[in-house]
Formats: C-alpha cells, sequence, structure tokens
C-alpha cells in the first residue's frame, strides 16, 4: 500500500476542519438571523396591533364597522399588512382586504382563539395553499376588563428576507475569504509541522547508511526537539559502538591476517566463508574471487575436502596432516578442524587451521641425515684406524716399510678426523656467535680480505696449474667480519680448485649496486646438477660421495659459508650448469 505523506495528511484535515467549523457557524448565523428576524417581525406587528386596537377601541364599542374599516385599510396601505377585526363571538367585523393571505381569514385559528381569552399571541405558520411562511400578531381589544374585539394584524414572513439577504451574502463572501486563507495557513502550518519529521527521516537514512556524523538541528518544536536530541545520542552513541566494533574487527581481522597459520572458515554448505593471507597463500587462492564459492570447486585436495566434510559431521575437534602441492612444491600441512557455533549453540559452520610443517619436517630430515651423514664421516676413519692399528698389534713379523704406510694411513685418518672435529667446532661456534650477537661486523675494504682468501688457495691451484683472477674496485667496502669473510671465500675457492681441472680459471670477483655489495666465486668446473642445489649447503650433504672423500673434504664447507654470511646479515646463492661450471654468490650490506 502506497503510503501518504504527513502534509497531505494534515492539510485536507484542517481544510476538512475548517469547511465544517465555516459550515455549523453559517448555520447558526443563518438560524440566529432568521429567528431575530422573525421575532423582530412579531414585536412590529404586536406593536401595530395594540397601536390600531387603542386607535379603533371607540369604533369597535360604537359599531361603527365604516370607520373602523376606513381605519385599518389607511393602517394597512401604510404598513403592508393584512389587518382584521374579529368580534366577540370570533367572527370577522372588517378586514384590509388588501393582502388574501390563505389561512388568515378563519376566526377559529388558534392565535384568535387565545386573544379572545384575553392573551396576546404571536405565531408564525406556513400557509397550506402557496407554502409561505406567515407571520401573525392577534391582540385583544378589552372594554370594562372583558374582550371586545380581537385585532390580528398579518404579514408574509419572507418580506423580512430582503432586509437581511445582503447580510447573508456578506456573510458568505467573509465565509469564502476565511477558507481561502485557511488553505494558504493549513498549508504554511502542515509544510512547518511536516518540515522537521522530513528533516528527521532524512538524518535517520543518512545514519541507517552509515553516516553517523549527521545530526538533526535544533527545532523549534519541543516534542520534534526532544525526538530530534534522541536521535543524535542515539547517533552518537551508535558511532561510538561501531568505532568499538569496528577497533574490536580491526583487531581481530590484524591478529587473524597476521598468523603464520592458515585460518579458512567454511559454513554448513561447504562454502568459503572467510580466509587469512596465509591461507591463501598456502592454497594459492585469492580471497575476493573465492569467498562465497564451494568448496570443492576451489581447492583440488581430496584429502582435505574430506577432513573438512569430516570435520562438518562430528561434534569433537579434528586434527590430521595433509599433504597440498603449491605449484611444483609440496607442503606438508597439519590441520585442525572445530564447529562454528552461534552464542545459541547452533552450527553454523567449521573452521579449519592449516599449519604449514613442511620446514619442521625438512629439518627433521635435515636432522636425521646429519646425524647418519656424521656418524658415516666419523665411523669411516674410526674403522680405519682402528683396523690399522689391529693390524699392527696382532702382525709380529710386520717389516718396517709396512708399518710405516699402515701409520701414514692412520695418521690421514685421524687429520680427516681432526678436520671433521675442527669444522664441527667452527660451525658450532659460528652459530652461538650468531645467537649471542658476539659477531663484530666494521665497515672496511673488499679487497684485502679477496687478496688473502686468494694467497691461501694459491699453492693448491699451481698444484693443479690453475689461475685465480681477482676483479674488485680498491675502494669498494662493506660491513664485513674480515677473518669469517675470508674464511668464506677459502672454502669456495678450495671447493673450485679441487674439482677444477688442469688450465681452468677461478674467478673472484665483487661489486656493487646502492645498498649490497656481491661477491662472486665462479669456475670452470664440472658443475652440479639441478636436484642437488636446494640442499647444497646442508651440513654432510655431497653431491657425489666417493669423490668427495677421495678430495679429502669434511661435508660441512659449504654450511660454514651458509653460517658466515647469515652471520653478515646476508645471502647466498649458487648457479650451476653440468659441464659448464658453478657460480657462488655472497650479497652483503654496504653499511
Amino acid at each position: 500500500m502506497r503510503r501518504k505523506r504527513l502534509l497531505w495528511q494534515l492539510y485536507p484535515s484542517y481544510l476538512l476542519l475548517t469547511a465544517a467549523s465555516l459550515l455549523a457557524v453559517s448555520w447558526f448565523s443563518y438560524k440566529s438571523l432568521t429567528h431575530y428576524s422573525q421575532k423582530r417581525l412579531t414585536t412590529s406587528l404586536r406593536t401595530e396591533a395594540e397601536l390600531i386596537g387603542e386607535l379603533s377601541q371607540a369604533y369597535i364599542e360604537a359599531g361603527s364597522r365604516e370607520e373602523l374599516l376606513h381605519l385599518i385599510t389607511d393602517a394597512s396601505l401604510r404598513s403592508g399588512s393584512r389587518i382584521e377585526v374579529f368580534g366577540a363571538d370570533g367572527t370577522i367585523m372588517v378586514s384590509s382586504g388588501q393582502h388574501r393571505l390563505a389561512g388568515a381569514d378563519q376566526g377559529d385559528s388558534e392565535e384568535v382563539r387565545a386573544a379572545l381569552r384575553g392573551t396576546v399571541e404571536l405565531a408564525i405558520r406556513q400557509d397550506s395553499e402557496s407554502g409561505e411562511e406567515i407571520a401573525l400578531a392577534a391582540v385583544p381589544v378589552k372594554a370594562s376588563g372583558r374582550v371586545i374585539a380581537v385585532i390580528r394584524v398579518a404579514q408574509p414572513a419572507d418580506i423580512s428576507s430582503a432586509a437581511f439577504r445582503a447580510l447573508l451574502v456578506d456573510l458568505g463572501l467573509v465565509a469564502l475569504v476565511i477558507f481561502a486563507l485557511a488553505v494558504i495557513v493549513s498549508f504554511y502550518v502542515s509544510r512547518r509541522i511536516a518540515r522537521p519529521l522530513r528533516e528527521l527521516k532524512q538524518t535517520a537514512e543518512q545514519i541507517a547508511q552509515g553516516d553517523l556524523e549527521s545530526w538533526t538541528p535544533a527545532l523549534e518544536y519541543e516534542e520534534v526537539a526532544g525526538l530530534a536530541g534522541a536521535m543524535n545520542r542515539m547517533a552518537e552513541q551508535l558511532e561510538e559502538r561501531f568505532k568499538t566494533l569496528q577497533q574490536q574487527r580491526l583487531e581481530q581481522e590484524t591478529i587473524v591476517s597476521s598468523m603464520i597459520e592458515g585460518v579458512v572458515a567454511i559454513d554448513n554448505s561447504q562454502q568459503l566463508l572467510n580466509m587469512n593471507n596465509a591461507a591463501a597463500r598456502l592454497l594459492n587462492l585469492n580471497p575476493p574471487e573465492v569467498i562465497g564459492r564451494n568448496i570443492a570447486e576451489i581447492i583440488r585436495n581430496t584429502d582435505l575436502q574430506r577432513f573438512i566434510a569430516q570435520t562438518l559431521s562430528t561434534s569433537e575437534p579434528l586434527e590430521g596432516d595433509i599433504t597440498l602441492i603449491v605449484g611444483q612444491e609440496e607442503r606438508n600441512v597439519q590441520v585442525h578442524g572445530t564447529l562454528l557455533r552461534t552464542p545459541e549453540g547452533e552450527i553454523f559452520g567449521a573452521l579449519v587451521v592449516l599449519n604449514d610443517i613442511t620446514r619442521l619436517r625438512k629439518l627433521e630430515n635435515v636432522r636425521r641425515d646429519f646425524v647418519a651423514n656424521v656418524s658415516h664421516e666419523l665411523k669411516t676413519p674410526i674403522t680405519s684406524i682402528k683396523g690399522f692399528v689391529e693390524t699392527i698389534i696382532d702382525t709380529a713379523d710386520l717389516d718396517s716399510d709396512e708399518a710405516k704406510r699402515f701409520l701414514q694411513i692412520i695418521s690421514r685418518q685421524a687429520n680427516r678426523l681432526h678436520a671433521i672435529i675442527e669444522d664441527l667446532l667452527k660451525l658450532s661456534r659460528i652459530e652461538q656467535g650468531i645467537d649471542r650477537g658476539e659477531i663484530e661486523l666494521e665497515v672496511g675494504k673488499l679487497k684485502p680480505v679477496l687478496n688473502a682468501a686468494v694467497h691461501a688457495c694459491q699453492p693448491q691451484a699451481q698444484a693443479k696449474e690453475m689461475s685465480i683472477a681477482v676483479h674488485c674496485d680498491p675502494e669498494l667496502r662493506a660491513r664485513i667480519n674480515p677473518p669469517l669473510l675470508e674464511q668464506a671465500l677459502v672454502n669456495l675457492i678450495d671447493n673450485a680448485v679441487k674439482y677444477g681441472s688442469s688450465g681452468q680459471t677461478v674467478t673472484v670477483a665483487a661489486e656493487s649496486t646502492e645498498d649490497l655489495v656481491g661477491v662472486t666465486v665462479a669456475d670452470q668446473g664440472p658443475g652440479i646438477a639441478k636436484e642437488h642445489l636446494s640442499r647444497l649447503f646442508e651440513r654432510f650433504y655431497r653431491v657425489d660421495r666417493a669423490r668427495s672423500s677421495s678430495q679429502g673434504g669434511t661435508g660441512l664447507g659449504l654450511a660454514i659459508v651458509k653460517h658466515i654470511v647469515i652471520s653478515h646479515g646476508g645471502t647466498i646463492g649458487v648457479e650451476s650448469e653440468v659441464g659448464k661450471g658453478t657460480k657462488f654468490t655472497l650479497k652483503l650490506a654496504r653499511r
């Protein structure tokens, strides 16, 4: 149903009330004027009848009809009334005869009978023939205390309407003027009453649209002003509550979005309600594009879909492990699922928390491999030493040359064992220094450090007829710990020389960018297969275990290099191609 505006509710009501009031006043005025006119007319007729009665009394007593007729005829001509004289028996003695008023010539009429009893009677009655109203006055004429005649004067009552017709016209004009003014004033008053309510409505609509800073202006009507004040207070309270809710929501969103765990909320129909940034990255999804869609459409992982379905179907929290494929990488994810409930306890969905434990699993694998590798690396020289010592002890006729050879093998294995332990100690000291912040860095020149590392490796290079080239600006500086950086470069250059061939060149270079300094060690050796690059810096990890052992390496050199670079707040990367060589790049801060 279409609703009407308040203006068109008030305005017609005012007009209707005004019109009804004017009609009532006009009707009352008309009736009052008519009554007044008729009363005045009957009073005038009575006066006229009494005057004629006084003048005609002598004629009546004398029985002189002609003089009496002459008197009333003359009076009738003057007043325009019909004048009749009735005798004591009720019969008409004389009549002016000027007006033939039907029903006015009966001697047995009520007013004549009343007058014969000595009472003055005034009456207005309707003519039965013409329908006109007739004003009558019957006055007794007394002599010696008795009624000797009755004078009746009659006149049409509408004769007086001409007298006040103009007044009625004026009254109607005044009523029209008043009604016209009422039309204007009612419209103005209606608008004034409706306008503050319209302003309140506009303010309420703005508040409903979220504009809580909208204020209702001060209004002159006490009731409406009270309502406006209440709305302003409501808007102020809503603004404070919304700010509180927004702050709480912002805090919650900040907490959820900053979580390293992925959080996914779904409803009972398995449609995605929300997810944080960690979940979006882990599942490789764009939240604005997938929110509101079914999980089966956006996540192509049957294990996760099955886990979500189980979470929705049980009342107990669930936990499990799944594997996700993100791009080309495999991720191990620990999932926790629990139901979402309203304050009334009604279930409306589920919350799934995804915890990426890939790094932990890798660390577990590294730890397991480290234990296995270090055990293997230590077992080999210890077994060799033990075996040759037992041989020496058990062989009584062992000649000196054979014993010397055995002892040399024992010495080499002991040196290897010593080198492994030394590298482990170095690595431990570097890690402890990083954890405790004991490694001091200073801005210094790089060229001397590079030259010192090359000088330390020069004998091995010359023995294999290899050359080492250095390219570095003498004034290039970086924030470094010179001994540690030299050790890292020595390890890289030593590896390049070990695995290189005669006539090849190892290049050591340093160049600067805006905020970083890049130090590279490049060789022309056999290169490293791509599948080994991601694990190259793990402890005791060997690309070719047999060849590495024969070269005398401990398997900890690159792990030491990595931790030295980390202690400098830098990064290390490797590029390699089988048959074309390998290049290690260290990126250090300039200052």
